[in-house]
């Protein structure tokens, strides 16, 4: 699976952002799908998660609330739709693949596949 995240930017505090995440491959629709970031000077962190069928939603307690993902398996794309956004939630977002496993869809090292990265910069 190869992934391509886009819509990250230079956002004011309060503000909205969208992001997208394209995947290649027709076995899109068998993978959780994740979107975590880091911040500068600190490590990988999980945001949030959804089932292969969208049926399970996952969130950091530092964006529930304001975060929402989801999928549409018919266009191959994953959303983070992000509201209320604090210059905290500045970083480097991630989307990533993981194949469906016992893994908690909240542990990084479950995610095998993952794009290069958008950047979202909240000013304050």
């Amino acid at each position: 699976v190869q992934l391509q995240a886009s819509g990250g930017g230079l956002v004011q505090a309060g503000g909205s952002l969208r992001l997208s995440c394209a995947a290649s491959g027709r076995t899109f629709s068998r993978y959780r799908m994740g979107w975590l970031r880091q911040a500068p000077g600190k490590e990988r962190e999980f945001v949030a998660a959804i089932s292969w069928n969208g049926g399970d939603t996952y969130y950091a307690d530092s964006v529930k609330g304001r975060f929402t993902i989801s999928r549409d398996n018919a266009k191959n794309t994953v959303y983070l739709q992000m509201n209320s956004l604090k210059p905290e939630d500045t970083a480097v977002y991630y989307c990533a693949a993981a194949p469906i496993s016992t893994l908690p869809m909240t542990a990084l090292r479950g995610y095998n596949y993952w794009g290069q990265g958008t950047l979202v910069t909240v000013s304050s």
